[in-house]
């Protein structure tokens, strides 16, 4: 197992979208990467190769996240804090590299998703006077159904 170490020169860019108008790109330095044995099918290299990937990013720490952002990132993304740092685990590919790749890509849409705002509340409305008449209808014509299937009463006892 490998000591945890810094993303060398690999920036975390994450595409714009809503909520980020021109993208973000997180600083190889606020990243940190550790790598492990992988699990699974692999070949000879099984048990020589660290190739599972941990991705690790503080969002509190983050020098590209203003407040609001910050604040609605660690909200949003409480199912993957350990510790108040963002933990992505990649170990579905055979090669470190594909799965730095998965890591670093499933941090970047998980940011995106994160920090887009809010959909707008839904606004109720009343149901239509026609809607209301069709449902009743509907309704009665079902009952009606219904209540032919019923056994015939006999009359008198």
């Amino acid at each position: 197992m490998h000591p945890p170490q810094d993303a060398a020169g690999l920036d975390l860019v994450v595409p714009p979208g809503p909520g980020l108008r021109s993208g973000l790109v997180v600083p190889a330095g606020e990243l940190v990467e550790r790598f492990t044995r992988a699990g699974g099918p692999g070949g000879q290299g099984v048990n020589t190769t660290d190739s599972r990937v941990e991705l690790w990013w503080d969002p509190g720490a983050s020098s590209v996240l203003d407040d609001a952002q910050r604040e609605r990132a660690t909200a949003a993304l409480t199912a993957y804090l350990v510790g108040g740092r963002v933990r992505i685990v990649a170990a579905e590919h055979r090669s470190q590299r594909r799965n730095r790749r998965a890591a670093r890509d499933r941090l970047a849409e998980l940011l995106r998703e994160a920090l887009a705002p809010p959909p707008p509340p839904r606004r109720r409305t009343r149901p239509t006077r026609g809607s209301q008449r069709r449902r009743l209808e509907s309704k009665r014509q079902r009952s009606d159904l219904k209540a032919g299937r019923a056994r015939p009463r006999s009359e008198g006892g």
